[in-house]
């Protein structure tokens, strides 16, 4: 076996990690061999699940529902003592609703790009690595390289760092860089990158449309600046880039869509060979459509790693998904020697992060990091326009408040969540009424209209839009525009871009974060508190002439 490389960047091993990947390599039995090849979900603590885990003896995983740090790390450590190799521990460390349980409510990667400061976002990631390494993560699917070219795109805008690529190296960069310093390997995504096409990879697979000259200007010069700053794995995306394939095979059919994540010519030849990567491939989570609608499954799983991805990401029936990989070694679509390469990349990550020696506690500043993300949320809530100088707001002039709320949808959670903000409304002084479907809106009743809306980047959702309908109650009410009686007042809490469908409301905030931190931050900037942030990271009037008025 070939171990070299394994001092090499990104991995960076001094002999006695490289034996330790050498002694851990020989260890592994027949029957422990594929297994470590996936990443499976574990959802909360329950027991059988727990078992369940164990039993099949993975990799990785990736954490969902845990409990308190102590707990969690207790759980990790007694899973690592029955299995034959120390857990890699994902999540993805995005701040805002994708964040871990309890911990301090930090701002998401857009929200960062609009207040475009490089300490602040170094900050951020330093408490959110802090925190996650407490409860015994260890890797993180973030951060995202997609550009927010197109702004339908449901799937980049808030997770991303905007659409500057500028702006997106300085960021991610620095994000990437904090994490790695502090215990979490970072996975950079969605090579080879996603933005440019305006749907969602987990429900079809998405094509990276740009030419081989404008990509390099683009997502290669983002990937090779993540690869020179020592990026230790990459996220291997259900999306194609047919330019590519076509420069190598110019005939290439309908073989020019087939998804990075099970494309060779992508991920050996462009992203090792080309663009010079060592470190370890993830592919993304492989129930998705993305991926599904290309083959079948007893098909594509085998080709993740005979393609050059060296974890497979989620399993709904990992003993079915084992049997594929074992088929396909007996008639050789898939070969030891590959096998081999992924597992000893796997076990050179692993120990790159010294989970080869014992593991130091990692302390929480709890109270402190609660106040920095106040402090910093304070600074991100974006007034795109204000034509009738609505704003600041006063208890006085504007006590009569009702509110349209759109409800917080999050990726993930059971049903929507209600907005919190008219309640801190209410503690300074104004009276504020909800819209029902049922209410029969009279302006003179009110002196401020206000429109919350919180849709953060989702999931499987073809597109976020302003659902009139939805929002309003009925057919009637959905027509209705009551801003040239009261002012209005729209703030996204998410989606960048819902002037898109009410370009002619005079008032319009972009928040990018649903979390009560944020929904706090904006009340404050709505009364004059604090100074409203008027940097965009996306263009908020999606080429409208008409939004800026």
């Amino acid at each position: 076996m070939i171990f070299d490389h394994l001092a090499n960047p990104p991995f960076n091993l001094d002999g006695d990690g490289i034996a330790w990947v050498k002694a851990r390599f020989a260890s592994l039995s027949g029957e422990d061999r594929l297994p470590q090849l996936f990443n499976l979900v574990l959802f909360g603590s329950d027991p059988n699940e727990v078992e369940r885990l164990k039993a099949f003896r993975p990799g990785s995983i990736t954490r969902f529902g845990g409990a308190d740090a102590a707990s969690e790390r207790a759980l990790i450590a007694s899973l690592n003592i029955d299995l034959p190799t120390p857990l890699l521990v994902s999540a993805d460390l995005e701040g805002s609703r994708l964040a871990l349980s309890g911990a301090a409510e930090m701002p998401n990667p857009l929200g960062l790009a609009a207040l475009d400061d490089v300490e602040a976002t170094a900050e951020v990631s330093r408490i959110m690595a802090q925190e996650a390494r407490a409860a015994g993560i260890n890797w993180s699917f973030t951060p995202v390289l997609d550009i927010n070219a197109v702004f339908r795109s449901p799937i980049v805008a808030t997770r991303g760092f905007g659409s500057d690529v500028a702006v997106i190296e300085r960021h991610a960069i620095t994000q990437m860089e904090v994490f790695q310093k502090n215990g979490i390997a970072s996975a950079v995504k969605h090579w080879p990158g996603e933005g440019f096409d305006d749907r969602d990879q987990h429900l079809l697979t998405t094509i990276n449309p740009l030419g081989m000259e404008e990509w390099e200007n683009t997502f290669g010069r983002l990937y090779r600046r993540a690869i020179e700053a020592g990026a230790l794995s990459v996220m291997a995306g259900h999306i194609a880039l047919p330019s590519f394939v076509r420069l190598i095979t110019p005939e290439a059919g309908i073989e020019a869509f087939r998804p990075a994540s099970i494309s060779r010519l992508l991920n050996v030849e462009l992203l090792r060979k080309r663009l010079g990567f060592n470190g370890l491939i993830v592919s993304d989570a492989t129930p998705m459509a993305g991926l599904g609608s290309w083959s079948k499954r007893s098909e594509h799983l085998p080709e993740l790693i005979s393609s050059g991805c060296d974890v497979i990401l989620f399993s709904d029936n990992c003993d079915a998904d084992l049997s594929y990989l074992k088929a396909a070694l007996s008639d050789g679509r898939l070969r030891e020697e590959r096998v081999d390469e992924a597992l000893i990349r796997q076990l050179g990550l692993k120990a790159a992060l010294g989970l080869h020696r014992p593991q130091q506690l990692t302390t929480v500043e709890t109270e402190r990091n609660k106040a920095y993300a106040d402090a910093v949320s304070r600074r991100i809530p974006t007034l795109v326009k204000d034509v009738d100088s609505t704003l600041p707001l006063d208890p006085k002039k504007h006590r009569r408040v009702l509110v349209f709320s759109g409800d917080i949808v999050v990726p993930f959670w059971p049903g929507p969540q209600q907005f919190v903000l008219p309640d801190f409304l209410k503690d300074h002084g104004f009276e504020v009424t909800i819209h029902t479907p049922q209410m029969a809106v009279d302006t003179k009743d009110f002196d401020l209209l206000l429109y919350l809306l919180g849709d953060e980047t989702l999931l499987t959702r073809g597109r976020i839009f302003l659902d009139w309908l939805k929002l309003t109650g009925n057919f009637g009410n959905a027509m209705w525009r009551g801003w040239h009686d009261v002012p209005t007042v729209m703030i996204s809490f998410g989606y960048p871009y819902l002037l898109y469908d009410a370009p002619r409301v005079p008032t319009y905030i972009n928040a990018y974060s649903t979390t009560e931190t944020m929904q706090r931050a904006v009340v404050d900037a709505l009364l004059g508190n604090v100074p409203w942030n008027r940097n965009s990271p996306v263009d908020p009037f999606c080429g409208l002439g008409d939004a800026g008025f």
